[in-house]
């Protein structure tokens, strides 16, 4: 069962700020869904339609020296981590202005001065890259915390259970957030997982954890500076389950038919936008005018993106061996 919603404390200012992040996500991605039918973005696209707070619930509780490690459905976590949209956009169509020169793509985004080290396209392959990372700043003593983000597929990963058994037997500053969306790929959770309480895996390996409602940013963000506090004064991982949900395919290639469209209705009324914003207009603390405004500033920052990512410029194909290995020895 999901943890019982937290009690928040919300100023106008936090409201609208949460719900700006939540809505960038979702433009943002409404957008690459759009280039990408009209071929700007190639190769594999995925959306985090639906999950946004998960992303911007947890990014409340990190500091600039945290890092984090991500999916390869990861734009979310690298628009509220500070990557800009433009960068984001021109790594998508393969722009050497891109976060990663245009070399990696959707899957593959990556900003050192952010310290955002995801996303990753193996699935479960950031686990243990956290856990490296983590165990870096335990032998260094900095007082850090290391975000994993993963879907509930990495579960039947070996990755997973070698990680969550090295960080809790080397007491590492890890926050593990398993962004469990129910269908992984396209196989429901309890067709491929006999202990469908994810939460209660990460328990066996005596880590803290807990479930939480992935589609309550509220819920979220308590549960993550309560996880991120606990892992500072510790240095012990903790592990977070949002229980959330997509709202649009796997991926772009996947016609989605392993789900009863009457199922994805349902978890849409009660996506994270939509069940924030009716709870802020209800409680005086946002009005019309404030989501107008938002919803203006994203607008305009979309077609920035777009409008850097267009003119950005394709590496010249002499400098293609580039940033393959160490150009100098340290």
């Amino acid at each position: 069962m999901t943890s019982p919603a937290p009690k928040v404390r919300l100023d106008r200012q936090h409201c609208r700020e949460l719900l700006h992040q939540m809505i960038r996500i979702r433009r943002f991605e409404e957008k690459c869904a759009e280039l990408y039918t009209q071929e700007k973005i190639r190769g594999f696209l995925h959306l985090y339609i639906g999950e946004e707070a998960v992303a911007v619930g947890v990014m409340q509780a990190l500091l600039p020296d945290d890092a984090i490690v991500a999916t390869y459905r990861e734009h979310g976590h690298a628009l509220v981590r500070g990557v800009s949209a433009g960068r984001i956009l021109a790594e998508m169509y393969g722009k050497q202005e891109g976060c990663s020169r245009g070399r990696g793509g959707s899957m593959h985004l990556f900003d050192a001065a952010t310290r955002f080290y995801g996303g990753n396209a193996i699935v479960g392959g950031g686990l243990p890259v956290a856990t490296g990372l983590a165990l870096a700043d335990a032998m260094l003593s900095r007082a850090r915390v290391t975000a994993c983000f993963f879907g509930e597929g990495a579960v039947a990963e070996g990755e997973f259970h070698e990680s969550m058994n090295l960080a809790a037997l080397w007491q590492l500053p890890v926050l593990f957030v398993c962004e469990n969306n129910l269908y992984a790929m396209g196989t429901a959770l309890d067709l491929s997982e006999s202990q469908t309480d994810i939460s209660a895996k990460a328990a066996s390996y005596n880590i803290a954890s807990e479930a939480v409602d992935g589609m309550n940013v509220v819920n979220v963000e308590a549960a993550a500076r309560k996880a991120a506090s606990a892992i500072r004064e510790t240095g012990k991982p903790y592990f977070l389950e949002c229980r959330t949900y997509r709202f649009r395919a796997h991926s772009m290639f996947d016609p989605q038919l392993y789900r009863d469209k009457a199922e994805v209705e349902e978890w849409t009324e009660k996506g994270p936008i939509r069940r924030f914003t009716q709870w802020a207009l209800e409680a005086g603390e946002l009005h019309e005018a404030d989501l107008q405004d938002i919803e203006a500033i994203v607008a305009q920052e979309v077609a920035e993106a777009v409008a850097f990512a267009e003119a950005g410029t394709w590496e010249p194909v002499a400098d293609l061996m580039r940033h393959v290995g160490a150009e100098r020895q340290p």
